[in-house]
């Protein structure tokens, strides 16, 4: 996977862009201008030009309109029906680099499009990468971003779906799992409520449900020194807190006040 560049499309003339911020600002897009841009460098043809506005006007997410959704640095695919990575979750891998600058094996668990595994592997250099999802279209898009990093996507439920050979030798496990309380997801905005599974939103009745079964299951899979990452909420960090200490992690929690992030880090002690 490329780091992001811009496409090499044609200039469009000042005519179509001007038309393009006016129908995505009459559609309530905030950032309409900045948009534009990224539709018309990313559009082929006037057709697919006209097809991806009609789109964003619709309400549908712009990194699915694009195809793309930039993280990180790089440039990651991302489909319909699949989470689209979040910039806050940039701190999450920030933070695994940190605390694992030397990881050899690396887990990317609910792994959506694969976008923070595909990060990983960008940054630490050839490792042994694996990510994994109970969603077929998620494993699919997963594959497609991680396979230049010679990382393989597995289908199935969290630790279920990881190769046997990786159990006790697990460098950095970053499981960005979902974590809305199941009563806050109808308050969500519509392009999430819409247009991403539901099984990357909907963490259960107080949002920690996976969080706690990745917990609880982390440490057998992990390395000596071996790390594992979870975004969470503020309001849920405590919580998050005990539920790695019942697994047998010494647990952390690291803070972007910037990005609003939130992460609850687990060692496995040596």
């Amino acid at each position: 996977m490329p780091p992001l560049t811009p496409s090499a499309s044609s200039s469009p003339s000042v005519a179509s862009r001007d038309a393009v911020v006016e129908a995505l600002r009459a559609a309530g897009c905030v950032f309409a201008e900045d948009e534009a841009e990224l539709i018309l460098a990313t559009a082929r043809t006037p057709g697919e030009r006209a097809t991806m506005v009609a789109r964003r006007v619709q309400g549908h997410p712009l990194e699915l309109v694009l195809g793309w959704a930039e993280f990180h640095g790089l440039r990651v695919t991302v489909a319909p029906g699949v989470f689209v990575p979040r910039r806050r979750t940039e701190f999450l891998v920030d933070q695994a680099l940190a605390h694992a600058p030397h990881a050899s094996v690396v887990v990317d668990l609910c792994c959506g499009s694969g976008a923070v595994g595909a990060a990983l592997a960008a940054s630490l250099g050839p490792v042994h990468l694996h990510a994994a999802d109970i969603d077929p279209a998620a494993v699919r898009c997963a594959r497609a971003n991680i396979a230049a990093r010679g990382g393989h996507a597995h289908e199935g439920d969290l630790f279920d779906a990881l190769p046997g050979r990786l159990r006790g030798r697990v460098d950095i496990l970053a499981a960005n799992v979902p974590y809305v309380p199941t009563g806050e997801v109808p308050l969500l905005p519509v392009e999430a409520r819409e247009h991403e599974p539901l099984t990357a939103l909907d963490g259960g009745g107080d949002g920690l449900d996976v969080l706690r079964r990745v917990a609880a299951g982390a440490r057998s899979w992990l390395a000596p020194g071996g790390v594992l990452l979870v975004e969470t909420s503020e309001r849920q960090a405590p919580d998050a807190l005990e539920a790695f200490a019942r697994g047998g992690l010494t647990a952390e929690l690291a803070e972007d006040d910037e990005r609003y992030a939130h992460v609850v880090i687990g060692t496995r002690v040596r």
